[in-house]
């Protein structure tokens, strides 16, 4: 990899973002309208928003990652920009890499926003750090962002990458312990849930709303979900097509 290279990537990506407005605002503002909206239907419940709206923090951000960047890859393979970028002196490393910048730069964005509007807009009420929530909601969206770089290398249309969103996301987010504790799932399910990254991640935020300290437990969690997101660009990487079949 050269790291000049992989800046250069990153730097065209969001340059060529910066004249999508409606990319951006899908990435940067819909976390944060479903935060709002979650912290209104429970209007009459508010300690179910409290219960609840850590590990949507990390959840939305992950979902609304994902989807954009699968689609957006997906579509600069179809175009042809990715074949020639590719046979320029251009490594799959390097554009997997710019490509990660650039989509986590926007990454840091969007988790900021959502946890200031969560902690001091809607009033969530956490024991823990604002600044460790934050941080596993930013793994959370690079998670999002890796998973979609990885899934793009098999869709040949953008109705096929956002169709993986019911194989990749969807079954996450039924194991993950957000409607009932992993513990109390039939066996089978809770052994495929310990090797879901969406699990840690919200058990890691289920840690900072419970825990005033930085606990063993929230650094195995926000280490299992960055290892899983470097694990993923690693795979994308090594699965990059030039063109799409």
């Amino acid at each position: 990899m050269n790291a000049a290279r992989t800046l250069a990537t990153a730097a065209r990506v969001l340059r060529q973002l910066r004249h999508d407005p409606r990319s951006i605002a899908l990435m940067l503002l819909v976390p944060c309208v479903m935060l709002f909206l979650l912290r209104y239907v429970f209007d009459g419940s508010p300690g179910t928003f409290d219960s609840i709206g850590a590990s949507l923090l990390g959840i939305f951000p992950l979902i609304t990652m994902f989807l954009v960047t699968s689609i957006a890859t997906l579509r600069e393979r179809t175009s042809g920009t990715l074949e020639r970028l590719l046979a320029m002196p251009l490594g799959k490393g390097d554009l997997i890499a710019g490509y990660a910048l650039a989509f986590g730069t926007l990454a840091v964005v969007q988790s900021v926003l959502a946890t200031a509007l969560a902690l001091w807009g809607l009033g969530l009420d956490v024991t823990g750090s604002a600044w460790l929530l934050l941080l596993v909601a930013l793994l959370d969206a690079l998670l999002g962002t890796a998973l979609g770089l990885f899934v793009s290398a098999f869709a040949a249309s953008e109705f096929q990458a956002v169709q993986f969103m019911p194989a990749v996301i969807f079954p996450q987010l039924l194991l993950c312990g957000l409607f009932i504790s992993r513990d109390k799932m039939q066996p089978a399910l809770e052994g495929i849930s310990n090797v879901l990254p969406m699990s840690y991640a919200v058990d890691g935020m289920n840690e900072v709303l419970r825990h005033t300290d930085l606990t063993a437990d929230f650094i195995r969690d926000a280490t299992v979900v960055a290892g899983c997101a470097v694990l993923v660009l690693t795979l994308g990487a090594a699965t990059l097509r030039r063109r799409t079949a």
